[in-house]
């Protein structure tokens, strides 16, 4: 696959249906050339949100529990390709579910040409898996599938999760966290255990969503620049939703460690202005619009609204006011 044989038509049928909802409706996939082109272009781009959340997990020294991964609703298969590249010595195999055969088949034979020595089939529910990936699912989960979602991360050691940015879904994902909190611990993008403080009702109006960086270079692509702007995407904002789950037991076997409780993460996009940057924080108090001073850490808070800023801090702040901040990987 190159962009000089890409079909319009299916792509445009593609984001069709998924914009007006219909493909939510049943498999959407009319052919293995469908999932070719939509692996090729918007696929990768969900990829980038899963090497965004990826990042951060590596850079504070997480790592999925060893084992068989399940990517369940596989689409093309770029979440367990992405997860393989991150950690190929926890993946010691894939398996793959999917609600169209041909989406499976298409993430099988994909992960023979990029894995080849990664073991990949359809999903038997008779095995043991250990971790789980789901990616952008809840725009088409009815009921019966919810509950099939709900025993399968049960069942799961550790739990990947991302999802449009978008404020109804993330959340759906928010009601999900509620949820499996107290099965879990939950290892992003939240910096604490508790109940999610956007469940208060003076924080209707917002949701918890976080960006990505595309990769270097791809506004200098032509390819990529002709494709965002024929298909009506800003390739420049990359907002997504995220959860990471994993077991207390899980824990221990990957040397992971609980986040520290007095961490607070930045949810959305900080405003920056001379004197002060504003954002919603969120940590074990509540989540809350907080201002940071720009003398508090310049070099810091000019950069806070790029995507690929730091974005898990610990921090002390009074009445609104940040009063000290440090990322927590020791960035500035």
């Amino acid at each position: 696959m190159d962009w000089a044989s890409l079909d319009w038509n299916i792509l445009e049928r593609l984001r069709e249906g998924f914009i007006s909802g219909r493909a939510a409706e049943g498999p959407y996939w009319q052919s293995t050339n469908d999932l070719t082109h939509y692996d090729f272009t918007y696929a990768e781009r969900i990829g980038w949100k899963w090497d965004h959340v990826l990042s951060e997990l590596r850079q504070r020294g997480w790592r999925p529990p060893q084992g068989k991964l399940l990517d369940w609703g596989c689409g093309s298969g770029v979440a367990h390709r992405r997860m393989a590249e991150a950690w190929p010595s926890s993946v010691t195999g894939v398996r793959v579910f999917d609600h169209s055969t041909l989406a499976e088949s298409f993430s099988i034979d994909r992960m023979a040409d990029t894995h080849p020595t990664i073991e990949t089939s359809s999903w038997e529910r008779s095995e043991t898996i250990t971790t789980l990936t789901i990616s952008h699912v809840l725009n088409e989960l009815d009921e019966e599938n919810a509950e099939d979602l709900m025993a399968t991360i049960e069942a799961a050691d550790a739990v990947i999760w991302v999802e449009p940015g978008t404020s109804d879904v993330a959340a759906q994902l928010v009601a999900w966290r509620e949820r499996l909190r107290k099965q879990f611990t939950v290892v992003y993008p939240c910096p604490h255990q508790g109940t999610c403080g956007l469940t208060a009702p003076e924080n209707a109006r917002h949701w918890c969503h976080h960006f990505a960086a595309p990769p270097t270079g791809v506004f200098a692509d032509s390819n990529w620049v002709k494709f965002g702007q024929r298909a009506g995407i800003d390739l420049r904002s990359l907002p997504y939703s995220a959860l990471v789950l994993e077991r207390a037991s899980a824990r221990s076997e990957s040397g992971s460690e609980v986040p520290p409780t007095s961490l607070g993460r930045i949810i959305g996009r900080p405003k920056v202005s001379k004197p002060y940057t504003r954002f919603l924080g969120c940590d074990a108090e509540q989540v809350q619009r907080l201002e940071m001073p720009k003398k508090l850490n310049a070099q810091l808070a000019k950069k806070l609204d790029r995507p690929n800023s730091p974005r898990l801090f610990q921090w002390k702040h009074d009445q609104g006011k940040v009063t000290a901040i440090n990322p927590v990987n020791g960035e500035s």
